[in-house]
């Protein structure tokens, strides 16, 4: 099977712009979404290319590139809410009327929110972190605080120690993958995407939102999920610490933890094999 990245990259035209994804795995395979998470210089194939040969062997694959980050066209308004729009007009226009679904960070929140309002399309729901409220740990986390810096002042220098703060193993952070996430990051949609959901000017005014609003935040509704859940967790996670996995935890009535040691935000890449054996057992079951 070829899984590399031009043998795999599609485009779906929408009337919202062109959405962009990977593709791979047996047509008669039950189909899989795959959703990313964010940061600098982040997509969907550098979030899973490493793991889609694997997860194709049993599944039709889907990497979804969220509109705004640099390879499917922006939309107007919020990433997140934009992406979990995308993911449903990208299932309508495939017809793929329901599939379990892995997200990386902000790609369990996207899944989370599609799980509560949408039930009927989550068949099963895997998270990588990300998910849910710091219990006790601060908030905003270490790796958010250095997120926010480069979303304010975009340099190399910071987005070296946003990427170190990633990782539990920091050798995992090469001058290749430096490169990469930093030609990746100067795209004017992904500084843009940055600013609009990192920023402190942006994010202190999320916060006087949520403080004003009566809405209430989305982990709080997360006993409306009512698919299996996979809650996956890296115990040295600096970004999204393991504390957060308390609530979800709790909260979703078939939830299921399983934290990974030596292992930071990126459990897909860092913990690669336990993780993959980890969800295929629970997508079999």
């Amino acid at each position: 099977m070829d899984v590399t990245y031009d043998a795999t990259r599609r485009e779906l035209t929408t009337d919202k712009g062109v959405l962009r994804y990977h593709e791979a795995g047996s047509p008669d395979a039950p189909p899989l979404l795959l959703l990313h998470g964010s940061g600098p210089g982040v997509n969907g194939w550098r979030n899973y290319r490493g793991n889609l040969g694997f997860f194709a062997e049993t599944h039709h694959c889907y990497i979804v590139e969220f509109p705004g980050f640099g390879v499917s066209d922006a939309w107007e308004g919020m990433p997140v809410l934009t992406a979990g729009k995308s993911v449903i007009a990208f299932m309508d226009a495939l017809g793929i009327d329901s599939a379990p679904m892995i997200g990386n960070s902000m790609g369990g929140v996207v899944g989370v929110n599609l799980a509560i309002k949408k039930p009927d399309r989550v068949e099963k729901l895997v998270t990588i972190g990300g998910v849910g409220p710091n219990v006790f740990s601060p908030s905003p986390s270490e790796g958010l605080r250095l997120l926010q810096e480069f979303a304010d002042d975009p340099d190399r220098d910071r987005l070296v120690r946003w990427l170190r703060g990633m990782v539990y193993d920091p050798a995992l952070v090469t001058e290749e993958l430096i490169e990469e996430r930093w030609e990746a990051a100067m795209h004017p949609d992904a500084l843009q995407t940055g600013r609009m959901m990192y920023g402190s000017a942006s994010f202190a005014m999320q916060q006087k939102f949520m403080a004003d609003s009566d809405i209430p935040p989305y982990w709080s509704m997360m006993h409306k999920i009512s698919c299996p859940t996979l809650l996956t967790w890296g115990r040295d996670d600096r970004v999204s610490p393991p504390d957060m996995a308390m609530v979800p935890m709790r909260l979703i009535p078939q939830a299921e933890l399983h934290i990974f040691p030596n292992c930071g935000h990126w459990v897909m890449i860092e913990a690669k094999e336990a993780f993959e054996s980890a969800v295929a057992a629970f997508l079999a079951r």
